[in-house]
C-alpha cells in the first residue's frame, strides 16, 4: 500500500485520490491515517442498467406525443 508523508499528501491530494486506491498518510514516517475511496471502481462501472426492474415504461412509449410532434413538423398521421 502506498504511504506518503503529510507534506506530499497536501500538495498531491487530488492526484492521490484520483487514482482510486487506498493510501496511508504518515507524519515523521509514522502512519497517521488511511485514506480509502468511498465509492469503489466496480460500483462506478455499473452505471448502465442501474434502474432495471425499478421503472415500468408503457407499451406505447415510443409513440407518446406522436400526433403533436407530427403536427409540429407538418407530417400527417
Amino acid at each position: 500500500m502506498l504511504q506518503v508523508n503529510m507534506h506530499e499528501a497536501k500538495t498531491k491530494l487530488s492526484s492521490l485520490v484520483a487514482q482510486g486506491e487506498t493510501f496511508i498518510i504518515a507524519k515523521a514516517g509514522k502512519p497517521v491515517v488511511t485514506v480509502t475511496p468511498y465509492i469503489s471502481a466496480e460500483k462506478k462501472s455499473q452505471r448502465v442498467g442501474f434502474l432495471k426492474g425499478l421503472v415500468k415504461l408503457p407499451d406505447d412509449f415510443n409513440r407518446l406525443g406522436e400526433v403533436e410532434i407530427s403536427s409540429i413538423f407538418g407530417v400527417e398521421k
